[in-house]
């Protein structure tokens, strides 16, 4: 029972099926990061994730449609980062939940934050289309939650853009230019390191609107 007739487990040809996706998009991102989608291979994302090419095309038929996924995994990843503006009552709350989200995948999710950004950089030739819908709308969903605050004198008033823009910069810094702060920290960040940026950047911009980071109000 429970069982298929050759003795394999039901979902286990699905789950080898997502795993195997994973690999592939972890290995994309890497090469991506490095080499840009211009430069970047197909046969070079088979040998980092060590398949055969045919297997890849398997999963992706076309570079760009792989390049698309990577970016898209990124910024679904971002977004749920972001669920803390529907579910906390508060901007503290839902702030501080935010950006030590973003700190966190920006150490777990370094390389597909730096293909974002590259293909930002440059002009978003692939995923133009991305930015001027899903992003946008995005955008100002969050705005509107932001100004719902300040019109209830929650924080201090500030345009809600202009906030949401320096929360990226601030943490995905931390991806984009992992080597720079590696290299002025002589490593990588370690645990307490991490912590510490994590509550330096709250500090900050929560300061910054008006709430005291130590009490919340």
């Amino acid at each position: 029972m429970g069982q298929t007739e050759g003795g394999e487990k039901p979902g286990t040809r699905a789950e080898m099926r997502e795993e195997t996706e994973r690999l592939i998009l972890d290995a994309a991102e890497e090469v991506f990061a490095e080499s840009g989608f211009g430069g970047a291979t197909m046969q070079a994302i088979a040998d980092a994730c060590g398949l055969p090419k045919a297997n890849l095309h398997y999963y992706f038929s076309n570079k760009e449609k792989l390049y698309r996924r990577v970016v898209e995994r990124i910024f679904t990843i971002w977004l749920e980062a972001a669920g803390s503006f529907e579910t906390s009552a508060t901007p503290d709350v839902a702030l501080r939940r935010y950006i030590t989200r973003k700190m966190q995948l920006s150490r777990e999710h370094r390389f597909g934050s730096k293909v974002w950004a590259n293909e930002v950089m440059h002009g978003a030739p692939i995923i133009q289309d991305y930015l001027e819908t899903t992003l946008r709308r995005w955008t100002e969903t969050r705005i509107a939650v932001i100004q719902g605050w300040i019109d209830a004198g929650h924080i201090r008033p500030i345009n809600p853009r202009w906030l949401m823009y320096t929360i990226w910069a601030t943490t995905q810094h931390y991806a984009d230019f992992a080597h720079q702060i590696e290299t002025l920290n002589d490593g990588p960040l370690d645990e307490a390191q991490w912590q510490d940026a994590t509550e330096t950047v709250c500090g900050i911009l929560l300061r910054g609107i008006g709430i005291d980071p130590g009490t919340g109000a």
